[in-house]
Parts: C-alpha cells; structure tokens; sequence
C-alpha cells in the first residue's frame, strides 16, 4: 500500500514541479502557471469528500488500481495538449484520479494496520515520498525532451496500478471488510471542523510554496533550474522523513502536543524562508518541510477517530484538502506575485499556520477506536498502545 500510495503521490508533486517549464517553454504568467495547480486542485477538493462517503457505504477495492491510472494519464497528457484550456482539462483528470485513490486506500491501510500510529506512518511515507520524488523525475524527463516528454511521466501510474492490484488481492476479503472495526464510537463533528480547518491553513502553505519556491530560491539564489528543483526536493523529501517521526512522536507525546508543536515551528521556518536571504534558505525550506509534514499522517487518523463512524468520509477530507483545497489560493497568490514579486506573495502564508494554531487550543485527544485491536494483534508492540 505505501509503494502504491508513493507511485499515486509522485502526481501530485509533478504538476507543481512541471509549474517553471509551464513558465519557460510556454511564457505563462505566474497567475496562469497556478491556474494548472487550481486545475488539478479544484475538482479534486471537490470530489474527494464524495468518493469518501462512497466507500464508507461501499468497500471498492478495484478503484484503486483505476484512479492510479487515471492520475497518471491526465500529468503524462499536460506537455503535449496544444492548448491552455487542454492543459488545464487533462490536469483536472489526473486530480480526480488522486481523489479517487485517497479514501479507499487510507480506509484499508487504516484497517491492516490495525490502528497503529506507526502503520498510518507508513502507509502516508509512501505518499510523501512520492511527492519528494516528483521533482527529481520531473527533472530528469524534462531534460530529455522538455514538455514534449512528459508522455514519460506515466511509467509510475502503470507500476502503481500493478502494486494496487497486488495489495488488494494479498489483503483479500479484509479490504472489505476494512471499515467494520471503525463503527464503534459517536462522530465529534465539532473537533473534526476544528481540525479540518487547520489542516486547510496547513494546505494553503504547502500548495503555495509547492507552486513556486523552486521559482522563488531560483530568484533569491541567483541559481538555475537546479537550484529550484533542489529546493522543491528538499520541501518533499523533508516530508518523507517529517511523516515518519510524527507517527514516533505521537507514540511517544501523542497526537495532539505533537501537532500544535509542528505548526508553531512552521510560523518561524516559513518566516525565515521569505526573509532572510542567500543560501540559507534551503534551511528554512527543510524546517518547514517538518513543521508541514511532522502532523500528516496524524490528520488522518485524528479526523478518523473524531469520526468513528464515517471513516472514509474523514479520510475525503483530511486527505483531500491536505492538498488540494491550497490549490484553490495559489492563483490570488500568482496575482499578486505579478502585481509585485514572490516575496510579497509568500508573505501571507507566515500568518496562516498561526491561524491554524489557534483552531488547535483546546483540542481533545480523540478515543482511538482501533488502540485496542492493536494492542490484541501485537501487546509487545508499544507504538500500539
């Protein structure tokens, strides 16, 4: 599941780090070089939610291998439409893809984890590994042809496909019977509102720097491609590793100490990213890229015990607006990027995770329907209790 979850995830990186060839073989200004990001974020964000209130009714393990198709084509399409308007239909395709896959997967990893923390870990590392990725392999196609090559991008789609196929036949009839352990507890609607509208501030930060630190460390830097594709990977692969001691952290401090903590530190990086100049930037890059992806995986299994009884439609959400929901600020923050300069753009995104913060205070850990199925399947295991 998290090789799958990694080879869906790389899409989601590609269309932003495709954003400064969009920019240079194209022409296209800053506010419709994001418009491509709100075209694989908009529709996305919106159908997320649906799919996941589909399968908490229905278990549709087969979705997987189709949405990791359809992701893929829609990305490995953008290079060679021949026009913006194409652009922007084949990206929403891929977005929808990446909607389809989110609820489905995290509903059956939730179930072979068994609850655990760590598990969840897991399973969201593939994702953000994926996305640490897609700079690299966006790089290393561009290179071989530019736009023209992106037809390439679609080998990751097909070998996630394939591992889909595969983790869905080896679980077997446990994914579909992954959301009957969930249905026990009462939904808190009020905590998982509270929840959802920090991970939305937590969104906004991360689509918008996706969209355009590699343009702006290029500026700042006086570096070329590379230097922007270093500093895309080092906001990725950052998560990568952020996601994995979230879930040792919160073993060890729980959950909800550990993502306060996470969005006060991403106040300071992102304000030492956009204002303190040179080389040092990639620090901030990295802080940041911790203070974002630090809380990722706990998201989803905080609004899947916030609701026990929905936890597809928890996955939708917290999930779906992890990402996509930013994508609907990134054109605003492209207008004003060419109405005065990157800088000036970035700057607002200091203020949202102390926003997100303060929907935080008074946060109560949720029960953890799955704690005591983790502690029968494995007593000696303590990230399962």
């Amino acid at each position: 599941m998290s090789l799958g979850h990694a080879c869906v995830d790389v899409y989601q990186g590609a269309v932003a780090a495709l954003v400064p060839y969009f920019v240079a073989e194209r022409a296209y200004s800053y506010a419709a070089a994001s418009g491509v990001v709100l075209a694989a974020s908009l529709l996305s964000s919106l159908v997320q939610p649906l799919f996941g209130v589909l399968t908490d009714r229905w278990a549709m393990p087969w979705l997987l291998p189709l949405s990791a198709l359809t992701a893929g084509a829609g990305v490995a399409l953008s290079g060679v439409t021949g026009s913006y308007a194409l652009t922007l239909a084949v990206v929403a395709v891929s977005g929808v893809g990446v909607a389809a896959y989110h609820p489905e997967a995290a509903r059956v990893a939730r179930a072979l984890a068994h609850g655990r923390h760590t598990g969840m870990g897991w399973f969201s590392f593939g994702g953000n590994a994926g996305f640490a990725s897609a700079p690299l392999l966006v790089f290393a196609v561009m290179a071989t042809g530019g736009l023209r090559a992106t037809p390439l991008l679609v080998l990751p789609a097909l070998a996630g496909a394939a591992l889909c196929a595969a983790a869905v036949r080896s679980a077997g009839s446990g994914a579909g019977r992954a959301g009957a352990s969930t249905a026990a507890g009462a939904d808190d609607w009020g905590s998982f509102l509270r929840l959802s509208g920090a991970v939305v501030c937590r969104s906004v930060v991360f689509v918008g720097l996706s969209t355009f630190v590699a343009l702006y460390v290029r500026e700042r830097t006086g570096g070329g491609e590379a230097a922007g594709t270093a500093a895309l990977f080092v906001l990725y692969a950052g998560g990568a590793v952020g996601t994995l001691a979230g879930g040792r952290l919160a073993g060890r401090y729980g959950r909800m100490p550990v993502v306060r903590r996470s969005y006060a530190l991403t106040v300071l990086a992102v304000a030492g990213l956009v204002l303190v100049p040179g080389p040092p930037v990639y620090l901030f890059v990295a802080l940041t890229s911790a203070g974002l992806y630090v809380p990722f995986s706990l998201h989803i299994t905080l609004g899947q015990d916030f609701l026990p009884r929905r936890v597809g439609t928890a996955s939708g959400v917290t999930l779906g607006l992890t990402v996509s929901v930013g994508g609907l600020a990134a054109p605003a923050l492209g207008a004003v990027a060419d109405a005065t300069s990157l800088r000036w753009a970035l700057l607002p995104l200091v203020v949202l995770p102390a926003l997100g913060r303060l929907l935080l205070c008074g946060l109560r850990e949720p029960a953890d329907p799955g704690a005591a199925d983790a502690v029968r399947a494995d007593p000696l295991d303590p990230a399962a209790r």
